[in-house]
């Protein structure tokens, strides 16, 4: 629920769950993507859903809980207690009722305005969008859009000390009627333009010009978000999110430490990799529940940070990572992390590129969100008085560059509508398969996620 689930919560969340649904596809392949971005691309998309589309977007995203329908025992109560000021009226005399009625009147109207603005705050995704609006109550959706919107404006920090950047547009088909309160909305929450383009008549010369776009946002890195397959005549908008990141460490490694080595894919295989190294003071952690340590290296300003959670050993037949990826939850994330503290270590992590690019349509059916995509079931009433609006892709492409200096990442997703008393090692040696996160400290925001397992 909003009122408990915040949006750095549910974006850590709907993060965990998909690379554990990625997971599930290849246990050994690298991964890389940016949660903040795909939440941002279907929030945005979101805003035009609704009835269980909405809801099992929600759900999705961890914007709201995934709870059970209120029974018709539970109606029935809420109207016997509204029938309550006239019983009570209909027992007393005729000066005295009157008196008696605004009293007991404005005394239970208080009351039980009370009580069911818990209950349904305890069960806001079951409540009509009337009673919401009598009751003064902001839904979750409605929460986490306003969210986004706050989230937006304390990342795009013009004179911060590193690169961060954010945009979200879309691009709608110039003879398609759209709703002007969801045209408005995406603007107010996400900043987003709408641009009218010509997907009928021109749908691969619209499709260069939003990859151009993606390009431009994202500083080169992003190239061919949209294949040729993805939109065509049929196709009514495209809702695309790039976020592009370039920053430097706080503390550089020195090219001239950067040694060969190989790197442990499994128990079995080995691949060549240049390590960076370097000694010095890092928040770091020891895990003994997972036998994993942690490591903390901060960028210029100390505002961004990527996170690493290393396995002592490869203790399973493929990466060693299986263990550590099943515990891993938003609560040990934050739990584990919170017990970081300084400490003078010697880091030797891999120089590495990935570029990975994702079709999230089955990946994100199988983690509850159907309805969006089945003609059939769709409800995208929020966008258009037409009822034949179905989401048909999801793509997600991001990139990451990690060298001595820092690091550089880039990512874009287009969806288409159509501390512990232990013994601490003296060395970081991530030279197996590990996890990464890189996180904005200041609002406790994830904006990458990867695990490397293969130079």
């Amino acid at each position: 629920m909003a009122s408990e689930t915040n949006l750095s919560k549910a974006i850590a969340s709907f993060s965990q769950a998909l690379r554990n649904k990625l997971s599930e596809d290849d246990g050994s392949a690298n991964i890389f993507f940016s949660p903040f971005s795909i939440s941002s691309a279907l929030s945005m998309v979101m805003l035009g859903a609704r009835g269980n589309t909405a809801k099992q977007m929600s759900e999705v995203l961890g914007f709201s809980e995934v709870e059970e329908q209120a029974g018709p025992g539970e109606c029935m109560q809420m109207g016997e207690q509204m029938q309550m000021p006239m019983q009570m009226q209909s027992q007393s005399q005729s000066h005295g009722r009157i008196q008696m009625y605004m009293q007991t009147r404005s005394h239970i109207r208080g009351h039980l305005h009370q009580q069911m603005q818990m209950q349904m705050q305890q069960r806001s995704s079951r409540l009509p969008n009337y009673i919401r609006k009598q009751l003064n109550l902001q839904s979750d959706e409605d929460d986490a859009h306003s969210k986004f919107s706050k989230l937006l404006k304390a990342l795009n920090k013009p004179d911060a000390e590193y690169d961060l950047s954010t945009a979200n547009r879309l691009y709608g088909e110039q003879t398609y009627n759209f709703k002007e309160d969801f045209i408005a909305e995406t603007k107010k929450f996400y900043n987003a333009m709408m641009e009218s383009v010509d997907f009928l008549n021109a749908s691969e010369a619209t499709r260069i010009q939003i990859n151009t776009w993606v390009e431009e946002e994202t500083k080169g890195k992003i190239k061919d978000l949209l294949t040729s397959d993805v939109v065509d005549s049929s196709t009514k908008m495209v809702l695309v999110n790039a976020i592009y990141f370039k920053g430097k460490w706080a503390r550089m490694f020195e090219e001239e430490y950067t040694v060969d080595a190989q790197f442990r894919i499994n128990k079995n295989d080995q691949k060549p990799v240049k390590l960076m190294t370097q000694k010095s003071d890092f928040p770091f952690a020891y895990i003994p529940e997972v036998n994993c340590q942690i490591l903390e290296m901060a960028y210029k300003g100390e505002e961004l940070s990527m996170i690493i959670f290393l396995p002592d050993e490869i203790d399973d037949e493929t990466t060693g990572l299986e263990k550590l990826e099943k515990e891993l939850t938003y609560e040990k994330f934050r739990l584990w992390t919170q017990m970081l503290h300084p400490l003078e270590i010697q880091v030797k992590i891999p120089r590495f590129k990935m570029e990975v690019a994702y079709n999230l349509n089955d990946v994100l059916k199988r983690m509850g969100m159907m309805d969006a995509f089945n003609v059939a079931l769709s409800n995208f009433s929020g966008m258009s008085e037409s009822t034949n609006l179905v989401l048909s892709d999801v793509v997600h492409k991001a990139v990451v560059d990690v060298n001595e200096e820092g690091t550089e990442a880039a990512a874009a997703t287009a969806a288409v509508i159509s501390r512990r008393s232990i013994s601490i090692p003296k060395t970081f040696t991530a030279d197996h398969p590990f996890l990464f996160f890189i996180r904005n400290n200041a609002t406790d925001t994830i904006l990458f996620s990867g695990r490397f397992c293969c130079p």
